[in-house]
């Protein structure tokens, strides 16, 4: 993982994130949401992975007085399971500390077995239920919380 760099999401990045959306998730982000995300929102902070000059993933999220609301994390499924995940939640955990957060959040679903592992190894715990929250499928969200150690 050492040729892995994690950097700032940039506007020259959006193709490749689409890419990854339309990969991942049933019900993609738009062009626009993240053009919104990275140049207008001053609360929002993104991330992208890059493997050979190649973007495998990216996460973002919104920072809001002391807490982070991660908004999506996403890794290009012929790269899954190899630690990319793993690379850019700890890279968003790194930010967020430097910046004087106390405190993060997410959805996940509550089928999405692999990431709630992944969340608990980074010390989030469950916290709660969002029923029927991801409009694709209605699948409930478990809602999980982390405190940061600053």
């Amino acid at each position: 993982m050492e040729d892995v760099k994690i950097r700032r999401m940039a506007k020259e990045d959006i193709d490749a994130v689409m890419e990854i959306e339309r990969d991942c998730f049933t019900v993609p982000w738009s062009r626009n949401a993240f053009l919104m995300e990275i140049e207008e929102n001053k609360f929002a902070r993104y991330v992208v992975a890059e493997k050979d000059g190649w973007i495998v993933g990216y996460g973002g999220m919104w920072l809001v007085i002391d807490e982070a609301h991660i908004t999506n994390i996403a890794v290009r499924s012929a790269y899954r399971r190899q630690g990319f995940g793993r690379k850019i939640l700890s890279e968003m955990i790194r930010v967020a500390e430097e910046e004087g957060i106390l405190r993060m959040t997410l959805e996940v679903r509550r089928s999405n077995d692999a990431a709630q592992r992944l969340y608990q190894e980074f010390g989030f715990r469950f916290c709660g239920v969002r029923p029927g929250y991801y409009q694709d499928d209605h699948e409930d969200a478990l809602i999980m919380w982390r405190e940061n150690s600053l």
